[in-house]
């Protein structure tokens, strides 16, 4: 069993933008109301920290694969779409 990693490979990705809206807006007396859609969110940023109070790299040799969870996707009503969350 590993106890010590000193040298590790990381495959880190950052997080998608979601997809924007196409929407139109519709009343009943106004036939062309025109474009009311949103906008997608940002994808997650990935930000590596140095702590000196860590010795080994054993929790990124269990773990090398890391993504930042995706946008999401714009709504009617000018309603943007949230973003994703940064890891860190």
């Amino acid at each position: 069993m590993t106890t010590f990693v000193d040298r590790v490979v990381l495959h880190l990705q950052a997080g998608d933008g979601g997809h924007g809206c196409v929407s139109i807006h519709r009343e009943k007396f106004k036939p062309f109301g025109g474009p009311d859609g949103g906008n997608g969110g940002h994808g997650g940023s990935v930000t590596l920290v140095v702590d000196p109070q860590v010795h080994t790299l054993l929790d990124f040799h269990f773990r090398p694969h890391v993504k930042a969870p995706n946008g999401k996707g714009g709504a009617g009503s000018h309603r943007d779409g949230a973003n994703g969350t940064d890891l860190v």
